[in-house]
């Protein structure tokens, strides 16, 4: 990988804000996404044991969280070149058992979500960045269960 620019860091960013402005309806987007992907996730997530649903706390502070890491994974690969996770976080997805299908499942649905969050100011350059700052906390959360 040839470094995370500045420019990259900065389109997560702007976009996490874009996000972060309406994050019930973001986050309903999301996990719908991930449930019409894969229904099964609903087994993953104790908060949509009733469905999605964005008056749910767990639900809006699971995906303000996932987005916040990626967007954090962002600024560690400019800052530092790599993503470090968290041992709690590896061991939770090792508990789990979250295998590497469920993980690109939640990519495609972080990229959708982003993608309705920002409207018009989507682009392939936005879309990448994106892209390689969730890859990087995915591959740093499977280290750290590894």
């Amino acid at each position: 990988m040839g470094g995370f620019t500045e420019k990259q860091e900065a389109l997560v960013n702007s976009s996490y804000e874009a996000f972060k402005a309406n994050i019930p309806k973001h986050s309903v987007v999301f996990y719908t996404s991930i449930l019409e992907k894969a229904p099964v996730a609903k087994t993953l997530f104790s908060f949509l044991a009733n469905g999605v649903d964005p008056n749910n706390p767990n639900l809006t502070g699971h995906a303000e969280k996932l987005f916040a890491l990626t967007r954090d994974s962002a600024v560690q690969l400019r800052a530092k070149g790599a993503v470090v996770a968290d041992a709690a976080l590896g061991s939770i997805h090792a508990q789990k058992g979250v295998t590497d299908p469920q993980f690109a499942v939640v990519k495609e649905a972080v990229l959708k979500t982003i993608k309705e969050a920002v409207g018009d100011k989507w682009s392939d350059e936005l879309s990448n960045a994106w892209e390689v700052a969730y890859d990087e906390l995915a591959a740093a959360i499977k280290k750290a269960y590894a």
